[in-house]
C-alpha cells in the first residue's frame, strides 16, 4: 500500500473553506426558499380541498343517475 501524501496547508485551508462557504450559503438559499414553498403548499391544499369537494359531487351525481328502476 502507498503511504499517504502530505496534503498543503493552503489546500487544506481552500477545503474547508469552500465547504463553509456550502454551508452558509445552503442556509441563505433555504431561508429564501422556505417561505415560498409554504405558500405552494398552501395553494396546494386549497386546490385539493376543491379537487375533492368536485369529486365527491361527481360521484354522488353519478351514484344518484345510477339509482334507476331498470336496475
Amino acid at each position: 500500500m502507498v503511504p499517504p501524501v502530505a496534503v498543503s496547508p493552503l489546500i487544506k485551508t481552500a477545503r474547508w473553506s469552500a465547504l463553509l462557504i456550502g454551508v452558509l450559503y445552503g442556509k441563505q438559499r433555504f431561508g429564501y426558499l422556505k417561505p415560498i414553498a409554504e405558500e405552494e403548499r398552501k395553494v396546494e391544499e386549497a386546490e385539493k380541498a376543491v379537487r375533492m369537494e368536485q369529486e365527491r359531487i361527481a360521484k354522488e351525481l353519478a351514484e344518484a343517475n345510477s339509482d334507476t328502476i331498470l336496475k
